[in-house]
């Protein structure tokens, strides 16, 4: 029997983890991306001797990866390697107050009981309820197509039915973590939880509370020599399985017969195949690769997650009072969000993430500096001046930097490059530059994400953020095993 073959559009991590599973399967796989390297938001740029991960820059569940290589029977030593960090993440307030979150559950609710007299034992009983409830229901959606979860075992859907607390559905992630914790500073903590799939924590439902369990329960990681040697890692992985890439390669359509997948064109020549699955954000998918108007318009009633406006930053200086991870918090967290989400702009006093991988690794930046990858939650693009409020965006995030660190943040920036929608739209064909596809700023919107399969094309799949079970890289790790076990 001759081999069939696949063809995976897009090597963003979760075309990458496609390519390895079907090779595994005894698929021929060939892999077309529009640029001229793999890995999609996973990429990575060097500026005078600074080292930038270009996109995601928080590395949990590396079983994920580990499965990968098992599947392959190669030892992930040889390619990748990672630590356990200590600190999940340094946060600081416009007050003064500065918690560390230590990965260790206990550590943590002793540091929000010295720093701010919360009460430890909400926070480690918060902390466990957000495990069982990964287990009990998060695992059960993440790990299955929509359309399988009722075909399960009915004890499983009864254990996770039970689990389902009507709080969780009803009640926002805001309000939630209101009745649960008594200082502000604790529940802006907690709602900032919601920002992992580009939500909005006073919409979202209460079921993102179970997102903590991944830093405080399972630990937060550092990939050695940044996050691109994930990327980096899974293409070795995927040449070893004899995976072909091409790059530079534009898919312009998939092409379909009776109800089945037949091709894609490539440089206006069509490439067969016995399968496709797209890792390319399912808008785009639909709208010029299949020429569907009517589910691409559909997929955008849904409301779009938020994107990002990144600086990446070589500082000439050292700060021993930064970790890998920091978030400065605005002082109003619920305007800022509907500034984002009601407004589409950029709130004035904005909540800034500082990603710094120079403190894991010297060689990430020169001597005595550090490289700074600097986020503020933005809206999705629907036409602002990018110009102005990128602008705008970086007044105001050297002046709250320079007041909370003392010092004059400007004079020490030797160079910078950015990132804004605009242009996370036209280099990774996410759709109004969305980071996470659609938001879950509603209790059913986890539920209408595009599925990982399509009914009216036979031999079609759909992997990455933008459909089930949506966007990050566990995530899109997952999204990859969801379809390799839909294959027969």
């Amino acid at each position: 029997m001759a081999q069939k073959k696949a063809i995976i559009i897009g090597s963003g991590i979760a075309g990458l983890a496609s390519a390895i599973r079907l090779s595994a399967k005894g698929y021929q796989v060939e892999v077309y991306e529009k640029n001229s390297y793999p890995g999609g938001k996973l990429s990575h740029f060097e500026r005078k001797g600074y080292q930038f991960d270009a996109g995601p820059s928080l590395f949990t569940q590396p079983t994920l990866i580990q499965e990968l290589f098992d599947l392959c029977n190669e030892p992930i030593e040889k390619y990748f390697s990672y630590t356990k960090t200590h600190i999940a993440c340094k946060y600081f307030f416009e007050s003064g107050t500065i918690i560390q979150a230590f990965a260790n559950p206990e550590d943590f609710a002793h540091e929000l009981s010295l720093k701010l007299g919360e009460d430890k034992n909400l926070v480690v009983r918060y902390l466990q309820r957000a495990k069982q409830t990964y287990q009990d229901i998060g695992q059960l959606f993440l790990d299955y197509p929509l359309k399988q979860i009722i075909k399960l075992p009915f004890s499983q859907i009864l254990k996770a039915l039970r689990a389902t607390k009507s709080s969780y559905l009803f009640s926002s992630l805001a309000h939630y973590n209101k009745k649960y914790f008594t200082k502000p500073e604790t529940m802006q903590i907690f709602n900032r939880f919601a920002t992992y799939n580009g939500s909005n924590p006073y919409k979202a439902p209460a079921m993102l509370s179970m997102i903590p369990h991944l830093e405080h329960n399972e630990g937060t990681f550092y990939p050695f020599g940044g996050m691109i040697s994930i990327t980096n890692a899974l293409y070795a992985l995927a040449l070893k399985q004899k995976v072909k890439f091409i790059f530079n390669a534009t898919v312009t359509s998939i092409n379909h017969e009776n109800q089945k997948v037949m091709s894609v064109t490539v440089h206006d020549k069509k490439i067969p195949a016995d399968l496709i699955v797209s890792n390319m954000d399912v808008y785009y998918t639909y709208k010029y690769l299949l020429q569907n108007e009517n589910v691409a318009k559909k997929i955008i009633r849904q409301e779009r997650s938020s994107s990002a406006i990144i600086f990446y930053w070589g500082i000439n200086k050292s700060f021993p009072s930064l970790e890998l991870h920091n978030i400065f918090f605005s002082t109003d967290y619920e305007k800022e969000f509907a500034a984002i989400f009601d407004k589409k702009e950029l709130f004035d006093d904005p909540t800034i993430y500082i990603n710094i991988t120079s403190k894991m690794e010297n060689s990430q930046a020169p001597e005595g500096c550090e490289n700074w990858f600097v986020m503020v939650n933005a809206p999705h693009d629907i036409g602002q001046d990018w110009d102005h409020w990128r602008e705008k965006c970086r007044n105001n995030v050297i002046q709250k930097l320079s007041r909370i660190l003392k010092t004059n943040i400007e004079q020490h920036i030797q160079t910078e490059d950015y990132l804004d929608p605009e242009l996370i739209d036209l280099k990774t064909s996410s759709y109004t530059g969305s980071l996470y596809g659609t938001s879950s700023n509603s209790r059913l919107a986890a539920f209408l994400r595009h599925p990982n399969q399509t009914d009216t094309i036979k031999g079609l799949y759909f992997v990455g953020g933008s459909v089930h079970p949506g966007g990050g890289i566990p995530l899109c790790l997952r999204s990859a095993k969801i379809v390799s076990n839909m294959i027969q």
